[in-house]
């Protein structure tokens, strides 16, 4: 489970360096807190965080059922690809909006499976005891 451990630690870091960004362009598009809105571009730095964060609440418990269940491994490497394509959404929602759809799709596809595939190592488990 340790290689799901370390999964989770990137994941999160990632969207801690996330907030990090959002904090910057509210610095550099003067964005005085509470506010959320005022310059496109700091928009779309809060959504892609706010996503990844509303999309990490799926995705560990997803992460972390299929590596007790199933295999700590291929729960990693599918992690990973959650992983990659949150950066790939990230960018793409900063340059290019539109061109966000490929990166969430390999996020959430990684997190479907997960997801999936845990909570069908644990019917499996209360099934076949």
């Amino acid at each position: 489970m340790e290689w799901v451990a370390i999964i989770t630690a990137v994941a999160v870091l990632q969207c801690a360096l996330f907030s990090f960004v959002v904090g910057r362009a509210r610095v550099k598009y003067q964005i005085r807190a509470p506010a959320i809105q005022g310059h496109e571009l700091f928009e779309r730095c809060q959504r892609a965080h706010g996503n990844t964060v509303e999309q990490l609440a799926l995705f560990l418990p997803g992460l972390w059922l299929f590596g007790w269940y199933l295999e700590p491994r291929a729960a990693a490497a599918l992690g990973l690809l959650f992983v990659v394509g949150r950066q790939l959404y990230f960018n793409a929602y900063l340059e290019q909006p539109r061109q966000r759809g490929r990166g969430f799709l390999l996020g959430f596809l990684a997190t479907l499976t997960l997801l999936l595939g845990g909570l069908g190592g644990a019917l499996a488990q209360l099934i076949y005891r």
